[in-house]
């Protein structure tokens, strides 16, 4: 878990402002390795008792996404969840709950891909396997 300084410090580090708000939304995130939506955190963060916008946790979260301190995953086109762990992974879903877990990148192995167009270069890959409880 990063304390607040640290937190701070690597906010700083990807060119971000570290204002109060900014920082507990961060904190909270990167408290541990989590996927968790722009809902769940301003339920945390008021549960809490911090008074925080929507906006404002949407805003930070998707500045966060974009300077690359989280990742933004779409898993099933209901909402945006928020990984803290920006390393090459993949996830599993629970088709149920929603709920994401990761699947190291070694676990998974691609035989063949297929070319991409003229002009293009694969940039990454993004894999969701998608299970329900039996």
């Amino acid at each position: 878990m990063l304390d607040t300084l640290a937190t701070a410090d690597r906010l700083r580090e990807c060119g971000i402002q570290p204002t109060p708000q900014r920082l507990k939304i961060a904190a909270l995130l990167l408290a541990e390795p989590q996927h968790l939506t722009a809902d769940q955190i301003l339920a945390r963060l008021r549960a809490a008792g911090d008074r925080v916008s929507k906006a404002t946790v949407y805003n930070t979260l998707n500045l966060l996404a974009a300077k690359g301190v989280v990742r933004q995953l779409a898993a099933d086109g209901e909402r945006a969840w928020f990984d803290s762990n920006v390393s090459p992974h993949f996830h599993f879903q629970d088709v149920d709950s929603g709920m994401l877990t990761d699947v190291p990148t070694p676990e998974v192995r691609f035989e063949r891909l297929p070319p991409p167009p003229p002009g293009m270069e694969y940039a990454g890959i993004e894999l969701f396997i998608r299970l329900r409880r039996v």
